[in-house]
């Protein structure tokens, strides 16, 4: 069993690019431009506070006993400062960020690298997914994953297609998964 993007990332560049740029009217260097600003901000601000402290404590319990990955849409540069800030870097053995994939969620192809990089020969079934988004949710499934969706970001029925939906992550769900 492991436990994959249990750090949930509210950024996502990859996916908020066109959108910006959609918004605003401009593309190509202007809009990356824009990107990175949005994204330095980010990072200046990135405290760890965007990871709760039981959150904190259930990732800490399952780095103990499994695998646990980060797999989001934001870039590794916003990802590392906050696991850093949370005190949690050393519980997280892969990140696979929006650097490191062709195609973002809901494609499964970052869920599939993460499991790559775990090792270990274990079968997509035997890993537990939370996500809070349906391009999350969807992109774990698409990938064989086990996944449960977290709520606080959308409403139970956009998170439907999740084997399950829980109102948060903490040490008590994941014993319950892991031991």
């Amino acid at each position: 069993m492991a436990l994959a993007n249990l750090l949930l990332q509210k950024s996502s560049a990859v996916f908020f690019s066109p959108i910006i740029g959609g918004w605003l009217g401009v593309d190509g260097d202007q809009l990356r431009t824009l990107v990175e600003e949005r994204i330095d901000r980010y990072v200046d601000r990135a405290d760890g506070s965007t990871i709760p402290v039981v959150l904190r404590e259930a990732v800490r319990h399952a780095a103990g006993r499994v695998p646990v990955a980060v797999v989001s849409g934001a870039y590794r540069r916003e990802i590392e400062p906050v696991l850093e800030q949370a005190g949690v870097t050393d519980a997280i053995g892969v990140i696979v960020a929006a650097d490191d994939v062709a195609r973002g969620k809901p494609d499964p192809e970052g869920y599939r690298r993460a499991l790559e990089r775990i090792g270990g020969g274990l079968a997509p079934p035997d890993v537990v997914a939370f996500e809070d988004t349906e391009a999350g949710v969807a992109s774990a499934r698409a990938a064989g994953l086990r996944c449960l969706a977290v709520r606080g970001t959308l409403p139970d029925e956009r998170l439907a297609a999740a084997d399950a939906i829980v109102d948060a992550i903490d040490v008590e769900l994941v014993r319950s998964l892991v031991g």
